[in-house]
């Protein structure tokens, strides 16, 4: 998680209670759910969300510590998410999971969203999966249908005080039928998502594609030719993307200098990092900053 430098600290309520903390230009924010404080779920309109945050804090970029599901039933609109602009309409489905940078929906889109802590299904969707997808026209109804199902049982839920069983399990069937969505990746082997579990673990520590292949137990040439055939890309354009997308979040998300960025994704030279990120983004780290 990027190191907070905090400026301004106060609480607000974005349909769960949601404690946001200012830090740089981005506001994070933690799950704790008002109507039932230790449940780790909360299922709600998009609408509901923009009537309970003002104009300022809908248009702030902000990341989170839980998973959101953005199921869109009407209208278009763009959300950005990790500095990518993503078109959404009827039949867009987004998964932002934690840590990601996002800024919430503009335009005239409506959605159901679900949010939720990592902790509360039984699985768990791939922190490496798509954050768009395109749900085909004969699967909207059944998603839906899926959503309506959770979120009655949620309300029904508060009420009651009954365990979570049921919940946990009908979340779980829906991340299923997510994690089954065509994406806008192929399908990915075992071998790629060890590189990019290692990849998670210690992009901050070394770009040496050779290290990350030893440390799977592959070969240089091995590692290179599964990442092509999983991305089209090197396994050393896909370390240096990693590290130039934490570059990102750390000058949008913190008041960190530039050279201690640098410094703390492994660059031992101030000057280094910055031919490093604008080799990677076309712009210097101050010029993105701003």
């Amino acid at each position: 998680m990027a190191h907070r430098v905090v400026r301004e600290q106060r609480q607000i309520e974005v349909g769960s209670r949601l404690t946001m903390v200012r830090s740089g230009q981005v506001a994070q924010f933690g799950f704790s759910n008002p109507d039932r404080g230790r449940l780790g779920l909360e299922v709600l309109d998009l609408g509901v969300l923009r009537r309970r945050l003002s104009e300022d804090t809908l248009s702030k970029v902000h990341r989170t510590d839980f998973h959101q599901l953005f199921l869109f039933t009407a209208g278009t609109g763009t959300t950005m998410v990790d500095f990518e602009d993503h078109a959404c309409s009827s039949g867009t489905l987004l998964h932002v999971g934690p840590g990601r940078v996002l800024r919430l929906p503009v335009g005239s889109a409506e959605a159901s969203m679900v949010l939720f802590t990592p902790a509360f299904p039984p699985l768990a969707l791939s922190p490496f999966g798509p954050v768009s997808h395109a749900v085909p026209p004969a699967e909207r109804s059944v998603f839906g249908r899926a959503i309506a199902e959770l979120k009655q049982e949620y309300r029904r839920n508060l009420l009651t005080d009954e365990p979570v069983d049921l919940l946990r399990h009908l979340l779980g069937a829906l991340l299923l039928r997510v994690a089954r969505l065509p994406g806008d990746a192929p399908p990915q082997d075992a071998r790629f998502d060890r590189f990019r579990q290692e990849l998670e673990r210690s992009f901050a520590t070394t770009r040496n594609a050779a290290e990350y292949a030893a440390r799977i137990g592959y070969s240089a040439r091995s590692l290179n030719r599964i990442c092509l055939a999983a991305t089209g890309r090197s396994a050393k354009a896909l370390i240096d993307a990693r590290v130039a997308l934490e570059a990102k979040r750390l000058l949008v998300h913190t008041d960190l200098s530039s050279a201690a960025i640098g410094h703390r994704l492994g660059f031992s030279e101030a000057t280094n990092f910055t031919k490093f990120f604008v080799r990677e983004t076309g712009v210097s780290p101050g010029a993105f900053r701003a």
